[in-house]
């Protein structure tokens, strides 16, 4: 102890103010009720009893973006859907934080290929900073991905500005890697042909008539 000892009370602990926040907001993440597809009954799940998410902090899910910091886009993302995802996303306060749970979340999953109208990657629309796979991911995958955005919240510099966090944030390009009848060393053609793929597809999804 050196010259602390013999100072303090028993039952004191001694640490800085930036650990002091960093445990007080790792402790009460609030998550936005937000679901879009199968994924969120998972997420609901993790919210039950049986789960329990109350015992890390992050229980207390808001039904309004402006009282959340954790936006868990859970199933899959319409390109009609990612401009609300968008918006959102820019109404929660800051610091605020990204979970990308299940596999059409992270990259398209099943509609990578052929879904014209899906999102391939939700963090093309929006910063991700965790990804959670799995079509659907178990209740505690949901958890451990939780349990990463506290070690990163943990790792957050809050008064020494400049600093790198400690906990890398892996993170796209945002370019999306196309099938290989979609790619073509011109841009022009490229993009020709993705148009083209994707009125085909259009056509094909249009219900017959009776």
């Amino acid at each position: 102890m050196g010259w602390l000892e013999g100072r303090f009370e028993e039952s004191v602990m001694i640490t800085t103010l930036e650990q002091g926040i960093a445990w007080a907001r790792e402790s009460s993440i609030w998550p936005m009720t937000f679901g879009l597809a199968c994924c969120a009954i998972e997420m609901m799940a993790v919210g039950g009893p049986r789960y329990d998410l109350d015992r890390f902090g992050a229980g207390a899910f808001r039904a309004t973006p402006r009282q959340a910091d954790l936006m868990v886009v859970a199933g899959t993302v319409n390109m009609k859907m990612a401009s609300r995802v968008r918006r959102l996303y820019n109404q929660m306060p800051d610091p605020k934080f990204v979970i990308a749970m299940g596999a059409c979340t992270c990259g398209g999953g099943p509609y990578y290929k052929y879904g014209y109208n899906v999102v391939k990657g939700v963090d093309l629309v929006v910063p991700v900073d965790v990804y959670v796979p799995g079509c659907p991911p178990r209740p505690e995958a949901l958890i451990e991905g939780i349990m990463r955005i506290q070690d990163k919240i943990r790792g957050m510099k809050y008064l020494t500005k400049g600093q790198p966090i400690e906990i890398p944030v892996p993170a796209r390009t945002g370019y999306v890697k196309l099938p290989p009848e979609l790619e073509d060393p011109d841009p022009t053609k490229a993009l020709e042909k993705q148009i083209a793929w994707q009125k085909m597809n259009k056509e094909k999804a249009t219900p017959t008539k009776a």
